[in-house]
């Protein structure tokens, strides 16, 4: 009884403690969204060694990690593209610090940005970029910099774009798992890491033909942004030239070598100051808070962010909920206030029904008012599923889009749960088909020819439905089908895309469409963000669940991910035919 009463005691006191230090946490974040001033003759330090998502909510669980010491917590590309707009015009601020050694975005994201720092440029303020190593991604960003300046013994990654697919077919037989796989079209590949060790003939096609249009776009605006013919950096990169820092500096990529302390005293003679005084920075989340909120106008351009894999119901933080999407698109329908309404989109798709229900609600927005599709990185398979229905689709030159195509996977668990774990099933059924999409079973042929007959109606409705949308007849849309993957360019050149641009390409066209002059709107974002508080009881399970899988599986986690699709997807989907780590 005596170590019952310690134990209980103990825990108590535990528990006490860390809802007190959760409580303190929570208060300094609560506290940390207080307006922040911006020291006179300031840097904005952009620094982009941070996952970039579209636009970030209030989660608590990222808070805390931060607090922790955890750098890894998203930031908003929303955010970065604002404060640069802003620092533009404002007096405080003399020029960019950039830090752009590893981007973790996706091309098309870093595309904006660096569209962004060429527009802050204008106003005539210098962007200083430095980095010990820089990546592809990170580099097409500092490449439009006015200095870039290398770490002596750093590197600079200059010799191509490739891209690596992960297979699990060696773990489904280690397990004795069967992924029963039914889809149509050549190029829908999204189902080979589950049935092959390998990329198909058509796989690697389609990502070959990708990556040399996002990488020839890359070698042509690095070869504008630093005067070097793009014959000369296609050698470079060929024969992989830049193998140590002094080669980044003899081929001209870079505009000298450093240390850090010599970044500052670039910085410090640009804005006059002594040695050795300190050189006064103001990071993007700090920055944010400084800004004047958008004037209040009555009319307004409603932008519904759409990012994560397409799912039905509500979704969370890292999908998108067809239930709850439906529901902000038609709040933005309407609402009489609200002229035009842009779709950001990064998804590589996901639930085919999820997908068709938010395609009905767009078509239905488009009905009373302008509605533009604004593409990400990624808006493919079930992404593209959102956007065919809008009247103009905006995509950058290297998003990843298209893909259009229908697959559906049944994983046969029998053999594993038997021999694995020893559990066996027995069943009774009133019909000949009650348990046709049972996991626990192999499909006989009958069964799996009814699902092959589904997966095929579905994709008829997918094609049919995107020629209306793109006012091509079926004939021609199914040539650019099949699952087929294009790059923003391409697509543009086989009328998947209307214009080659970004988000503010997007937001002029809508207001364009909707009559509105420049001045005369102003824009709101869907999902609105809750307070902090709120989202936190709302979101408590969700928010923890992917914190503590990150902890506990770490760099694994994306597999997790994976093998939890295969598992938990069973209906009809429309997703992208592989997660492209471009690398």
């Amino acid at each position: 009884m005596k170590s019952f009463f310690k134990i209980f005691f103990a825990t108590l006191l535990a528990f006490v403690v860390f809802n007190f230090v959760l409580l303190m946490i929570l208060i300094g974040i609560a506290s940390s969204g207080e307006e922040t001033p911006v020291p006179n003759n300031a840097y904005l330090e952009l620094d982009l060694n941070r996952p970039i998502v579209e636009m970030t909510s209030e989660d608590p669980f990222a808070e805390i990690a931060q607090a922790f010491g955890n750098e890894t917590a998203p930031q908003s590309l929303k955010n970065i593209l604002e404060s640069l707009e802003n620092a533009a015009n404002d007096d405080n601020i003399k020029g960019v610090y950039l830090n752009a050694s590893n981007v973790i975005a996706g091309f098309a994201q870093i595309e904006e940005i660096r569209n962004g720092l060429i527009d802050f440029k204008a106003s005539g303020k210098p962007v200083i970029a430095y980095a010990e190593t820089f990546s592809e991604g990170g580099y097409y960003v500092a490449s439009v910099a006015d200095e870039i300046i290398l770490n002596p013994v750093g590197m600079l990654e200059f010799n191509g774009l490739s891209s690596e697919v992960t297979f699990f077919k060696g773990t489904f037989e280690k397990l004795n798992i069967e992924p029963q796989i039914f889809r149509v079209g050549t190029f829908k590949s999204a189902v080979e890491p589950f049935i092959r060790k390998d990329m198909s003939d058509a796989s690697k096609q389609q990502i070959g033909e990708l990556l040399n249009s996002v990488y020839g776009h890359y070698l042509s605006n690095v070869a504008e942004a630093r005067g070097i013919p793009i014959e000369e950096l296609t050698n470079i990169s060929d024969q992989y030239l830049v193998r140590e820092a002094e080669d980044a500096l003899k081929y001209g990529l870079v505009t000298q070598l450093g240390y850090y302390d010599e970044v500052l005293s670039i910085i410090r003679n640009n804005i006059g100051l002594e040695a050795d005084a300190d050189v006064p920075t103001v990071s993007i989340k700090d920055y944010k808070k400084s800004f004047v909120a958008e004037p209040y106008q009555q009319n307004r351009i409603a932008v519904i962010v759409a990012e994560g894999n397409i799912i039905s119901g509500e979704g969370d933080g890292k999908s998108i909920g067809s239930e709850k999407f439906a529901k902000e698109i038609r709040k933005a329908r309407l609402d009489d206030k609200i002229k035009a309404i842009v779709i950001r989109i990064n998804s590589p798709g996901g639930s085919a029904l999820a997908s068709d229900v938010m395609w009905r609600e767009v078509k239905l927005a488009k009905q009373v008012k302008p509605v533009i599709a604004s593409m990400s990185s990624v808006a493919a398979s079930g992404g593209y599923y959102m956007a065919m229905a809008c009247d103009t689709i905006v995509a950058q030159p290297n998003t990843i889009t298209g893909s259009i195509g229908i697959f559906a996977i049944i994983p046969d668990l029998s053999n594993f749960m038997d021999s694995k774990l020893g559990i066996t099933f027995d069943r009774v059924s009133t019909g000949e088909y009650s348990d046709l999409f049972t996991v626990t079973r192999s499909l006989n042929d009958a069964e799996k020819q009814i699902i092959q007959n589904m997966v095929e109606r579905g994709y008829e409705d997918f094609t049919t439905k995107a020629a209306e949308g793109r006012n091509m007849p079926v004939e021609a849309l199914l040539e650019v089908a099949s699952g087929r993957v294009w790059s923003g360019i391409e697509a543009h050149e086989r009328g998947l895309v209307d214009v080659l641009g970004g988000y503010d390409d997007a937001i002029r066209i809508a207001a364009q469409s909707a009559g509105l002059e420049e001045g005369n709107y102003m824009k709101v974002y869907y999902p609105e963000q809750k307070p902090l508080f709120q989202k936190l009881m709302e979101d408590l399970g969700s928010s923890a669940n992917i914190f503590y899988q990150k902890v506990i599986y770490g760099e694994a986690s994306p597999y997790v991910d994976e093998f939890k699709y295969v598992i938990e997807n069973k209906g009809l989907q429309t997703r992208m035919p592989f997660d492209l780590e471009i690398k």
